[in-house]
């Protein structure tokens, strides 16, 4: 085999469309657009959802449920996760600071602390938010909960 005598498989190059190429082409005159319309004008371009004149999905399905504009998203860290991220990371002071360095969190992610799980060992909470399961959990073990604004 030699470089020159390389050739793509049979039926796979097929030749391009050539439109508004004489009668004789089977796409000349109106170019395969019909006659007149908007979809026939030079610089038409079909708008996303559009159907052809048929009601578009987005219109003929309903609207369900309700967004909250206002709502806040947590990253969750539950008490179950505290052990293998201290250790993995050598982490004493679960703060939005050691949690950013090692890369658990972005810059501005709000942390809030979950009671799933089990606490053996005291450590120091400066999150955004605590439930009340996982409060009483961290000052049974002897560790401190304190909430940032």
């Amino acid at each position: 085999m030699k470089l020159h005598s390389l050739r793509p498989a049979k039926g796979a190059v097929k030749k391009e469309k050539r439109l508004g190429r004489g009668e004789a082409s089977g796409k000349g005159g109106t170019s395969t657009k019909g006659n007149k319309g908007h979809q026939s004008r030079s610089g038409f371009k079909n708008k996303i959802g559009h159907e052809g004149g048929q009601m578009p999905i987005q219109r003929r399905i309903p609207k369900r449920g309700f967004k909250n504009n206002n709502r806040i998203e947590f990253k969750v860290i539950n008490l179950g996760q505290v052990e293998a991220i201290a250790e993995k990371y050598g982490i004493t002071e679960f703060n939005l600071e050691n949690l950013y360095v090692n890369g658990l969190i972005s810059k501005t992610d709000k942390v809030k602390i979950l009671g799933n799980g089990e606490l053996k060992n005291k450590f120091g909470f400066k999150v955004n938010a605590v439930s009340e399961k996982a409060k009483a959990a961290i000052e049974a073990a002897g560790g401190t909960v304190e909430i940032l604004k």
